[in-house]
């Protein structure tokens, strides 16, 4: 029998697979077909300071082994998801979930956080400095170890849970912006986001997207969100959440094998939605064939 636990920031995990924020909504739609909480445990909805409707459409544009989103944050506000989204998700899923921020400022960023660590459903503050989609916010955070650490202590500042930091793939050097991150008192780092990209309508000639540009997801990234896991968890000393492109069970186990202690699965989910199901059902035989008795034991072997 193989062991799936794995620990994230002191909480133990059944098995490290999580649906990524943005691709699991609050998990009442995917809660009717199959009963989530075998999951590990999900990253929901983006959750900004304001209610937002998001980039005007089309939104979605598919590429190869991939796809393009430039859907910007919609949801509706950490008051609405606290006072509707959290007790709704309390009635069918048990465990504690990764509430997912954004925000425009760094106040946005500790106003949001701070409400949300008072609630006794969220485990994590996965805190989001690398959205690609949003003006004036989002991935400028991200870009920069300076205004990246700015975010993450004063983030620490008002939270008691533990922070982990989400960061983009769009920048030249990852593991100086996570180091800045961890020194700022981070619990730990997930990357990668999507990788920003663009496609152009043939006919008019014109960008695909409304929004111009938008984040590319899919197996078509996994390469690259592997190599930045690998470095960055041989980097930090701090536990690393890996995703980008991951659709299989083996990409699970390849991920823990860079350095993952847990991993993500985002645009599997809009073309499966019982993808992350059938990755924690695949898990052990795909362990056993490799010779794994516990899952523990293969984080950053790689290394």
């Amino acid at each position: 029998m193989v062991d799936l636990r794995t620990t994230l920031c002191g909480i133990e995990l059944d098995n490290p697979v999580i649906p990524a924020s943005g691709t699991f909504g609050y998990g009442r739609e995917f809660a009717e077909l199959y009963d989530i909480n075998m999951l590990g445990t999900f990253s929901f909805k983006g959750t900004t300071k304001e209610p937002r409707f998001g980039n005007p459409t089309p939104r979605i544009a598919e590429s190869a082994s991939g796809m393009l989103n430039a859907v910007g944050l919609q949801n509706p506000g950490v008051d609405k998801v606290i006072s509707e989204e959290l007790p709704s998700m309390a009635k069918f899923f048990r465990k504690p979930v990764m509430a997912n921020v954004s925000g425009f400022s760094v106040e946005d960023y500790v106003y949001t956080c701070e409400r949300l660590d008072k609630e006794p459903q969220v485990g994590w503050l996965e805190v989001n400095i690398s959205c690609p989609n949003v003006h004036g916010g989002g991935m400028s955070f991200g870009t920069d170890p300076g205004a990246a650490a700015e975010v993450t202590r004063a983030v620490k500042k008002v939270t008691t849970k533990p922070v982990i930091v989400k960061l983009t793939p769009n920048v030249t050097d990852i593991v100086s912006v996570a180091g800045a991150c961890e020194e700022a008192g981070a619990d730990g780092i997930s990357l990668i986001n999507t990788l920003l990209g663009m496609r152009i309508d043939l006919r008019s000639r014109r960008p695909l997207l409304a929004n111009t540009t938008g984040g590319l997801s899919g197996p078509a990234v996994f390469p690259v969100a592997l190599r930045m896991v690998w470095q960055v968890s041989k980097a930090v000393g701090i536990p690393v959440v890996g995703m980008g492109g991951v659709s299989s069970a083996k990409d699970v186990i390849e991920m823990m094998m860079a350095g993952a202690c847990a991993v993500e699965v985002g645009a599997a989910n809009l073309t499966d939605p019982l993808a992350c199901k059938k990755i924690i059902e695949a898990l052990p035989s795909e362990a056993e064939k490799l010779g794994i008795a516990s899952l523990k034991e293969i984080i950053g072997a790689a290394h």
